[in-house]
């Protein structure tokens, strides 16, 4: 099992920053998963619902207000890891 999510800010459209329980954080374009979303991802297509998105720290991922939620271990696979907790 991957880290799990503690924070997360959106910083583009469709991008966001995610911090990790490991110490690690890193960039990861939704784009790709977004951009042609149909059903409860659809809404994210609007930056300012998109910008919306807040850590659920049950789940250890992100969530959106209408229940769209991302897996957490496909997130740190695609995380464009920029920095580690030294020792790690």
């Amino acid at each position: 099992m991957n880290p799990r999510i503690t924070d997360v800010r959106a910083t583009a459209p469709y991008r966001v920053e995610l911090w990790f329980t490991d110490g690690s954080h890193g960039q990861v374009d939704l784009a790709p998963w977004i951009q042609e979303a149909r059903g409860v991802f659809a809404a994210l297509q609007d930056a300012a619902f998109f910008a919306q998105v807040l850590v659920d720290r049950e789940a250890g991922t992100i969530v959106w207000p209408n229940g769209a939620d991302l897996d957490p271990d496909i997130l740190f696979e695609a995380a464009q890891i920029t920095r580690t907790v030294a020792g790690e």
